[in-house]
C-alpha cells in the first residue's frame, strides 16, 4: 500500500463526485425555469441510490473475481455489501476500498448523464426504477467486460479505455437516446419559444464538470505518477481546444461567440479525451479536442432537425457522439511510448479495428438493456408524465417544489 497514491486517489475519487452536482446545474440551467428542480433533482437522487446500489452488488458484479464463461461478461456475488473485502486489502498500490469507492463516482456521474436526454417529461417514478434497473443491466456488465476482466479489456478483445469512453459516455448517451425515442418529444419543443433558462448555471456546472475531469482521468492512472501527469494534461489541452473550435462555429454561425456554446465545447472536449487521456500524445490531444466540437455540433443538429428525436439537452449529442469519436481516435493516436499501446498512424491496424468494434458492441448493450430495463419499468409505471403535468412543469407536479417561488410569470 502506498500512501501517496491512495491520498491521491482519495482526492480524485472526491473531484469525480463533485462532477454529479456540478452536472446538475449544468443541466439545470439548460431546461425551462418550471423543469429546473426536477432536472436538478434526477442528478441528486442518482448520487443516493448509486452509493447504496453499488455497495451492495454494484462492486460485486462490475469488479468480482473473473472465472471464465459468464464472468466474460459480469462478475459474481463475492462481495456483495463489501463482504470478504478487509481493511488492508490492497488494488494495485491502493486500498480497495478507495478503488471500489472510486469506480462508484464513475457510475454516478454515468447514471446521471442519461438524464438529460428525457429532461422536462419522464416521470420521476419510472426514471428512478430505470437508473435502478440500468446498472444492473449495462453498466455493471460494461464495466466488468473493459476494466473487471472481461472480454472487451485487454486480455481478450484488446481495446483499450484508459477511464470511460464506452463504459460511461457511450453507455450513456446512446441509452439516452433511445429513451427519448421511446418517451417521445416535449410538449411545445416545436413551437420556437424555448429558451436556456440560466447561463450562469451552465457556465458553473461547466466550470465544476472540468475540475472534476481532472480527478476523472488522472485518477485513472491509479497512482501519482507520469501517467496521471500526462492524463491532467491532454484533458486540460483537449477540453481548451473543443471550447475554442466551438466559439468558431458560433462565430461562422451565429455571427457571435455564446457562453453556452463555450460551456458545451469544453465539456465535449473532456468527454473526447477521456478514453484516450492516458493512450495518445500530448500532441494529438489538440486534435481529438478541436475535431470533437464540429462532430458534436452537426451530429446535434441531425438528432433534432433530420431524426426528430428529442434528445432534451444533448446527452447523446455530446456524450454518445463524443465518447465515440473519442473511442476512434484512441485508436487512431495511442502511442506506445505513453502506456503500451499503437494506433493506426503509428501502424497498428488491428488496435484501431478493436476499439471501432468494442464501439459498436458498446452501442449495442447500450440499446438492448435500455429496451429491456424500460420495458421493465412499463410494467410498474408509464414512462412519461401527463400532459397537465408536463405543462404546468415537472416541478409542481413530480416535487411541489419551485425553483423560484416568487416568479409569477408564464413559461412555455
Amino acid at each position: 500500500m502506498n500512501a501517496a497514491d491512495t491520498g491521491f486517489i482519495m482526492i480524485c475519487a472526491a473531484f469525480v463526485f463533485l462532477m454529479t452536482p456540478g452536472l446538475a446545474f449544468f443541466y439545470g440551467g439548460l431546461e425551462r425555469r418550471k423543469n429546473v428542480v426536477n432536472t436538478m433533482m434526477a442528478c441528486a437522487f442518482v448520487m443516493g441510490l448509486v452509493v447504496v446500489e453499488w455497495v451492495a452488488i454494484g462492486y460485486s458484479l462490475a469488479f468480482g473475481v473473473n472465472e471464465g464463461g459468464l464472468n466474460q461478461v459480469i462478475g459474481n456475488f463475492a462481495n456483495v455489501f463489501f463482504n470478504g473485502i478487509a481493511i488492508d486489502d490492497v488494488t494495485g498500490s491502493i486500498p480497495t476500498y478507495v478503488y471500489a469507492m472510486f469506480q462508484a463516482m464513475f457510475c454516478m456521474i454515468t447514471c446521471a448523464l442519461i438524464t438529460g436526454s428525457v429532461a422536462g417529461r419522464m416521470k420521476f417514478k419510472a426514471l428512478f426504477i430505470f437508473v435502478l434497473l440500468w446498472q444492473i443491466v449495462v453498466y455493471y456488465p460494461l464495466a466488468h467486460m473493459v476494466w473487471g476482466g472481461g472480454f472487451l479489456g485487454t486480455g481478450c478483445l484488446d481495446s483499450i479505455d484508459f477511464a470511460g469512453g464506452n463504459v460511461v459516455h457511450i453507455s450513456s448517451g446512446v441509452s439516452g437516446l433511445v429513451l427519448a425515442k421511446l418517451i417521445g418529444r416535449r410538449l411545445g419543443v416545436d413551437a420556437g419559444s424555448y429558451r436556456v433558462h440560466n447561463i450562469p448555471f451552465v457556465f458553473l456546472g461547466a466550470g465544476l464538470l472540468w475540475f472534476g475531469w481532472f480527478g476523472f482521468n488522472a485518477g485513472s492512472a491509479l497512482a501519482a505518477n507520469g501517467l496521471a501527469a500526462h492524463a491532467f494534461t491532454t484533458t486540460a489541452i483537449a477540453s481548451a481546444s473543443a471550447m475554442l473550435s466551438w466559439m468558431l462555429i458560433d462565430v461562422i454561425k451565429e455571427g457571435k461567440p455564446t457562453l453556452v456554446g463555450a460551456s458545451t465545447g469544453l465539456v465535449v472536449g473532456l468527454i473526447a479525451i477521456t478514453p484516450g487521456a492516458g493512450f495518445v500524445t500530448v500532441w494529438s490531444s489538440f486534435i481529438i479536442g478541436a475535431l470533437v466540437s464540429p462532430i458534436c455540433y452537426f451530429t446535434m443538429g441531425f438528432v433534432k432537425g433530420k431524426l426528430k428525436i428529442d434528445d432534451a439537452l444533448d446527452a447523446f449529442g455530446c456524450h454518445g457522439i463524443g465518447g465515440i469519436w473519442g473511442g476512434i481516435a484512441t485508436g487512431i493516436f495511442a502511442n506506445e511510448a505513453v502506456n503500451g499501446y499503437s494506433g493506426l498512424i503509428y501502424g497498428d491496424v488491428h488496435q484501431f479495428l478493436m476499439q471501432v468494434l468494442s464501439v459498436v458492441i458498446t452501442i449495442a448493450i447500450a440499446v438492448i438493456g435500455t429496451l429491456i430495463c424500460a420495458g421493465i419499468v412499463r410494467i410498474f409505471t408509464p414512462l412519461r408524465a401527463e400532459s397537465k403535468e408536463e405543462l404546468i412543469g415537472m416541478d409542481a407536479s413530480q416535487h411541489g417544489e419551485s425553483a423560484y417561488p416568487a416568479f409569477n410569470g408564464l413559461d412555455s
